[in-house]
């Protein structure tokens, strides 16, 4: 028997090559780098012409794969090493934002060519967002003057919609907020931000991602109060910003009490617990009765899960108002109260369509109950008449017609038998 192992037939004279997508090609941006640097050094100072060089270099060299190897170049340079210094054994260009005049009009011309640079390489856009938020991170390895001018560089890319605020996210290094580089930096950056456009926009950017309620952890946790942020910014010229941070503080304080008084509510706590509750914290936290008044309301309806059949809803929602009358009865002492209560039942009602046809239900209840007066009911519709642009305001208008006359019946009988006793 031959125990000797049948050796498999080969193919010969042929040579196969080997395929270009299995081939894998050496990291190396050397090459690249001393290519973007030769040609900026030959353009010089004229952005117009670094722009065009750009332009015309994407079609010859590997942006995608090099992206980190030209933003690097473009903003410090030269390549960067962990922690923000330059590479030293490579060839660098004396054209960079970190070499330019730190003014806001150099900064936005800078800005244009990473513009037109992007919009003309649509693949760079992550790339770049991802080599703003590595230089955040690198903010400490550079020079003040340096994070001058990457902040007024950000913040007018921000602005022009080059870049996304969750960049922000880099600001809340521990060790950038501890040493104060994260606050001077935001300083620069919003101030260039609100310039190119005003902090209405800046607010929506910073609300789309999550980042409006953040903006205190600039600070150490030692410092991070709502007092502290508003001198430090408005001392620097900010005082939009401020104003708008104190908002957003306001906002969430105002939401968490909500979520506290709805969890009394779902356990049942005795209203009178509740009521003392709600007068304490509108002590400790300044809050008007007229702001009181709409977080009650919010807490009691949003306690219940209200089936969605129109006639069922109505009758869920007057079972739960008539146990909570006395409770919004405490907070509706001022007729500005009752009006601003009003006004919140109208957006209740008209933001929930199931409520539409249950307004005028709600409002006799709350008006039998005390909680509201017919002087404020009738203040309410006369507004009304005047203005019916606010939110279905007219649908409202009509439920109550018929209510509002019978209120001013028995208003002018009323008169008319006081002038008789007289």
């Amino acid at each position: 028997m031959n125990n000797q192992k049948q050796q498999k037939p080969t193919l010969t004279g042929h040579r196969f090559k080997t395929r270009k997508r299995d081939e894998k090609d050496r990291f190396d941006p050397t090459q690249f780098q001393e290519s973007i640097v030769q040609g900026l050094n030959q353009t010089g100072p004229d952005l117009e012409a670094v722009a065009k060089f750009l332009d015309a270099s994407g079609a010859k060299l590997d942006y995608r794969r090099y992206a980190e190897t030209l933003f690097d170049i473009l903003v410090a340079g030269g390549m960067l090493a962990p922690g923000g210094t330059l590479s030293d054994d490579m060839t660098r260009t004396e054209f960079c934002l970190f070499t330019a005049q730190e003014d806001l009009e150099t900064m936005q011309a800078y800005a244009q060519v990473f513009n037109k640079l992007i919009r003309r390489y649509k693949y760079l856009e992550k790339g770049f967002e991802e080599e703003i938020k590595k230089l955040l991170l690198f903010l400490k390895g550079f020079t003040e003057s340096e994070r001058n001018k990457l902040a007024m560089l950000t913040g007018i890319l921000l602005a022009i919609g080059k870049l996304s605020a969750s960049i922000l996210n880099s600001l809340f290094n521990e060790n950038l907020v501890k040493e104060g580089v994260s606050a001077a930096f935001a300083v620069k950056l919003f101030k260039s931000w609100i310039n190119e456009k005003d902090i209405n926009s800046v607010a929506a950017m910073l609300r789309k991602v999550g980042m409006d309620n953040r903006l205190m952890e600039l600070f150490p946790a030692n410092k991070r109060s709502c007092e502290h942020f508003s001198k430090y910014f408005t001392d620097a010229g900010l005082k939009e910003l401020s104003e708008f941070a104190r908002n957003q503080q306001f906002i969430a304080e105002r939401k968490e009490l909500q979520r506290d008084l709805q969890g009394q509510i779902a356990r049942e706590d005795p209203q009178k617990e509740i009521i003392a509750y709600s007068r304490e914290e509108m002590k400790r936290s300044n809050i008007s009765e007229q702001t009181m008044i709409g977080i009650l309301w919010a807490s009691v309806m949003n306690t219940v899960e209200y089936n969605k059949k129109e006639e069922v809803v109505t009758e869920h929602a007057i079972k739960q108002l008539k146990q909570y009358s006395p409770l919004l009865k405490e907070f509706t002492s001022q007729r500005l109260s009752e009006v601003t209560l009003l006004q919140k039942i109208q957006e209740y009602c008209y933001d929930k369509i199931h409520f539409m046809n249950s307004f005028q239900k709600i409002i006799v209840l709350l008006y039998k109950a005390d909680v509201l007066s017919e002087e404020a009911i009738l203040k309410w519709y006369a507004d009304g008449t005047q203005n019916t642009t606010s939110k279905g305001k007219v649908v409202f208008l009509q439920q109550m017609k018929t209510f509002v006359e019978w209120l001013k019946n028995a208003e002018e009988e009323s008169e008319s038998d006081e002038e008789e006793a007289d």
